[in-house]
């Protein structure tokens, strides 16, 4: 009969550890303290709220499928492929992760604005992209992809090769291994990469509100609708924001996966 065998915790852990999850919890939780609950329900049920919550809801899962459809592949050759050049890429990768995200807006906004370097191509095929919806899954898409790469290409490092291995010396191809063996194995770390990426496109403001606009029923996604209230009617901007966070709450806490993240 085996017993496992737990090293403890330095008990001075413990009041650090308490204080951050403060640090997080209460700026959050002190904004129910600003919510006229009587008006709550109207506010977060109003015609742009729902709008603007579809919208997100729509644009954050098409970024989040664009990112799965570009982010395996990269994290992919990242993880298994030992080229030089693929530490220049990986930063280049990871450079949205610390920009101020309008300054990605106006890098997309110089690439695929209307004088931008493949907007007037796009322009001439009768394809106008800035200003659009599909504008605002393109901001997100650049801001989530990071993190998805992140969390698979850890994944993929952490499992190894050995089972990619022996499969292919069994005669399996490349793409067949990648299907059957390689990606199953980091099915937890691609799910939590995707729901990252899920919130974080919930949640992009600013390279959309550069590239994209504010355009009721079009761009404006629920954070714009938070910035916009938060000048003429402040308690329905912090009752729109709680509604943000409880969205943001359910994504990550229930549609994860066991194990992920």
């Amino acid at each position: 009969m085996s017993h496992t065998r737990h090293v403890g915790l330095p008990r001075w852990l413990l009041g650090p550890a308490l204080l951050a999850g403060v640090f997080v919890v209460l700026p959050v939780a002190s904004m129910t303290t600003r919510i006229a609950w009587g008006d709550f329900p109207g506010l977060v049920t109003s015609e742009a709220a729902r709008s603007a919550l579809v919208l997100s809801l729509k644009t954050s899962t098409a970024s989040t499928v664009l990112c799965l459809l570009l982010g395996i592949p990269l994290a992919t050759v990242l993880a298994r492929s030992e080229a030089r050049w693929l530490g220049v890429l990986r930063s280049l990768v990871l450079l949205p992760l610390v920009l101020p995200p309008v300054v990605g807006g106006i890098a997309l906004l110089s690439t695929f604005g209307r004088q931008g370097l493949l907007g007037g191509e796009l322009e001439a095929l009768g394809i106008r992209i800035a200003f659009t919806s599909v504008a605002v899954v393109l901001a997100q898409t650049f801001v989530s992809l990071p993190f998805l790469v992140v969390s698979l290409e850890g994944a993929l490092r952490t499992a190894g090769e050995r089972y990619d291995v022996v499969a292919a010396s069994l005669g399996a191809r490349p793409t067949t291994v990648l299907r059957r063996v390689t990606l199953p194995l980091v099915l937890p770390g691609l799910a939590s990469g995707a729901v990252l990426a899920f919130a974080r496109s919930l949640g992009e403001f600013g390279a959309t509100i550069t590239f994209a606009g504010s355009l009721e029923g079009t761009t404006r996604t629920l954070p714009l609708l938070i910035y916009n209230l938060r000048v003429t009617d402040a308690d329905a901007a912090v009752a729109m924001s709680l509604l943000l966070v409880v969205v943001a709450v359910l994504v990550i806490g229930l549609v994860r996966p066991k194990g992920a993240l």
